[in-house]
């Protein structure tokens, strides 16, 4: 007398099988779910954290230099307003390096010098006006105002 050969899963184990995976699904979903609005918000600071280093960088060596009006940054002339960089095209965005923010990541819309901040807003936020750097230029013996709003990332 032979043995009959098992051949496969039956169906009650396939569905014990499904049901797991759909418990599985149900609490590892959500988690991953904000990963992309946590990774803008980290995005959103760490170009605060850079464009504070880039004002305080400039900031130097417009001491160092001597220099009130302007400042070169490997190889790229940075416009300041009281030794530090300006809120112009020509100012902050060229001491943070703007060619490295070419990736299409940021929109940045320029200042003009004490009364307009400049801002790098992130594209494909899904509230773009609240997911921004913004910087005003350093005031009178002042520092700049230097600000990240992470509430629409």
């Amino acid at each position: 007398m032979t043995m009959p050969k098992s051949r496969g899963f039956t169906l009650i184990e396939l569905v014990v099988v499904i049901t797991i995976l759909g418990i599985l699904a149900a609490f590892a979903v959500p988690k991953f779910i904000a990963l992309d609005s946590q990774a803008r918000a980290a995005t959103i600071n760490g170009l605060a954290g850079s464009v504070k280093s880039a004002a305080a960088l400039a900031r130097g060596l417009s001491m160092a230099t001597g220099s009130t009006a302007s400042v070169t940054m490997e190889g790229t002339a940075v416009t300041l307003l009281n030794s530090y960089p300006d809120a112009t095209a020509a100012g902050i965005p060229q001491a943070v390096n703007a060619n490295t923010l070419a990736g299409g990541d940021f929109t940045f819309s320029a200042g003009s010098g004490t009364t307009t901040a400049a801002t790098w807003t992130k594209n494909g936020a899904p509230t773009p006006a609240t997911c921004v750097v913004s910087y005003t230029a350093a005031a009178a013996n002042a520092t700049p105002v230097i600000s990240a709003n992470t509430a629409g990332c």
